[in-house]
């Protein structure tokens, strides 16, 4: 109380602190302690603890964001422009009703656009999916793609499952994506929320940006990003996607500027999700944290939602939320297989990197769907907007193949089946900060998803070492209660390699690895009394 006025003096006598003009930065994100959840929502912040602050700061809107199960997280809107948004946040933190103060931070869509004459041929384009190295406007290798026209063979997409795509929206009326857009099955267009899940007439998705239920694209970054991911093959028209079959579901989360705030990010993760996604891309980033976007990206891992992530384009480390353990985070390649660095639009830019990112993906002159034509095929992209559909795209196929599949056993089949050492001397054995676990190769994942038994109890203290390994080292698996463990070894295309009988002492086993050549393989540990069984990524240079 004493703060409070000490601030009503400082105004009343003119000699305020510097004054906000950005009405952006008066955007708070709260989260009430457990024990203090407010009952009413309505009239949260009209509490006998709330009333007095609300009125100072010129609260104008609070809305529940995130959880709509816990309603414990609140938007915050303010305007008084005398009051600087580190105070306003010292002022709702020292009440210690809530969990977390932080301001509701800026992101972006982390793409750029361009055009270019109409003359290059089908497989020309879309160098990202097949790559015969002769990709005119970039220097190109042969192969230097996911192996795409491959893993059509395997599966384009099953029609039951939904993948989310969060960005600017979607030209949802385009004839290569019209008939595979996700229809919300409770709703009606009544003008009321026929479904009760927080939404008026939600009919195709969802519009954070501008709170509607059209969520039409008014940039152009949301449909180049969803026309990677899932433009219908085979039909005569344009490109293709990654999935040819399967579902798209809307939700816009970027306004017409390619940008937005945490909390639409936030709401929009909350909506997918409650709603069914299988798989969701969030070709977005921003440079801040966040402790409510963080729970929103557990909430995926939660219930089993993978969720494919770009790194940012400014050369420089990870943004969020791909730098989140429970986000895949995906960076970008040239049509020359080397880390993106710069894309074409700035010479400065360039994949992001960092101990959190996975694995990389074609990213730079990818061309797709335009948001103003329906006959417009000239128009590609560059940034790792563009990879991060790629790999969502690829992990929808996995579904397809075997909806059972975890997020631990798709990232660790993602992981295996990375391309390693394909691109610059940056791209060494194994992990590295800038390549991840290598570039995506979309038939060798659908491959292993289809072929190999993945029961998996993840038991963290068993590890297995040297991981990279030499030809003919043995190989230490360390942490295990007991010596009734089996051990089988795969490959990539999944088929068992022999190996000897290992030799034990104490918590360990000894497994001799001569005559096994270099490669990427998964080591299957069988626990013999309970049935469990867990799969270790194994790197032999």
């Amino acid at each position: 109380m004493k703060k409070l006025l000490l601030l009503f003096f400082i105004f009343s006598i003119g000699t305020a602190s510097k004054a906000q003009t950005n009405p952006d930065e008066r955007r708070l994100i709260v989260q009430f302690k457990a024990d203090r959840v407010p009952q009413n929502a309505e009239t949260a912040f009209q509490s006998s603890e709330l009333a007095t602050i609300s009125q100072t700061i010129g609260l104008t809107r609070s809305k529940v964001i995130g959880n709509r199960q816990l309603n414990n997280t609140y938007l915050l809107k303010y305007d008084n422009t005398q009051l600087g948004r580190t105070q306003v946040m010292e002022l709702l933190s020292d009440t210690d009703l809530f969990l977390f103060v932080e301001p509701d931070h800026k992101m972006s869509g982390t793409g750029v656009a361009a055009t270019t004459p109409n003359d290059p041929l089908f497989y020309n384009r879309q160098w990202g999916l097949f790559n015969d190295g002769t990709f005119p406007l970039s220097p190109s290798t042969s192969d230097a793609d996911i192996d795409m026209d491959e893993a059509w063979d395997l599966s384009t997409g099953d029609p039951d499952l939904i993948m989310a795509v969060m960005d600017s929206g979607l030209r949802y009326n385009h004839p290569e994506l019209a008939d595979r857009v996700w229809q919300n099955p409770n709703e009606t267009s009544d003008g009321t929320d026929s479904d009760n899940n927080g939404y008026v007439d939600d009919l195709i998705g969802y519009d954070f940006a501008y709170e509607d239920n059209d969520p039409v694209d008014d940039h152009g970054h949301g449909t180049n990003v969803t026309s990677i991911m899932g433009m219908t093959g085979n039909n005569g028209l344009g490109y293709a996607g990654v999935n040819w079959n399967s579902q798209i579901m809307i939700c816009k989360v970027l306004d017409e500027d390619n940008s937005g705030f945490y909390s639409w990010m936030i709401d929009g993760i909350f909506y997918v999700v409650d709603n069914g996604a299988d798989v969701i891309n969030m070709s977005i980033g921003g440079n801040s944290p966040s402790s409510a976007l963080e729970q929103a990206i557990d909430y995926c891992y939660a219930n089993n939602v993978p969720i494919a992530v770009s790194t940012g384009n400014q050369n420089s480390v990870i943004q969020y939320p791909a730098r989140y353990a429970n986000s895949i985070a995906v960076g970008s390649t040239d049509p020359d297989d080397g880390r993106t660095a710069p894309f074409f639009w700035d010479s400065n830019s360039g994949s992001n990197f960092g101990p959190q990112i996975d694995l990389v993906a074609p990213g730079n002159y990818i061309y797709g769907l335009s948001h103003t034509s329906n006959t417009n095929y000239n128009t590609y992209w560059g940034g790792t907007s563009q990879a991060s559909p790629h790999v969502a795209g690829v992990i929808s196929l996995m579904l397809s193949i075997r909806p059972e599949l975890t997020v631990d056993q798709i990232n660790l089949i993602l992981q295996a089946t990375s391309e390693d050492q394909v691109g610059d001397s940056g791209d060494t054995p194994g992990f590295d900060n800038f390549y991840g676990h290598g570039r995506l190769n979309a038939r060798d994942a659908l491959e292993m998803a289809s072929t190999l038994g993945l029961e998996d109890n993840q038991q963290p203290t068993i590890r297995i070492g040297p991981n990279p390994m030499k030809i003919g080292d043995r190989l230490t698996i360390n942490g295990l209660p007991h010596r009734d463990y089996g051990f089988r070894l795969f490959n990539t295309l999944g088929s068992e390699i022999n190996l000897q009988i290992p030799a034990w002492s104490g918590q360990k086993a000894f497994v001799e690895m001569n005559g096994i050549s270099t490669g990427f393989y998964l080591m299957q540990i069988i626990d013999q009394r309970s049935g469990s069984k867990l799969i270790r990524k194994l790197i032999i240079q």
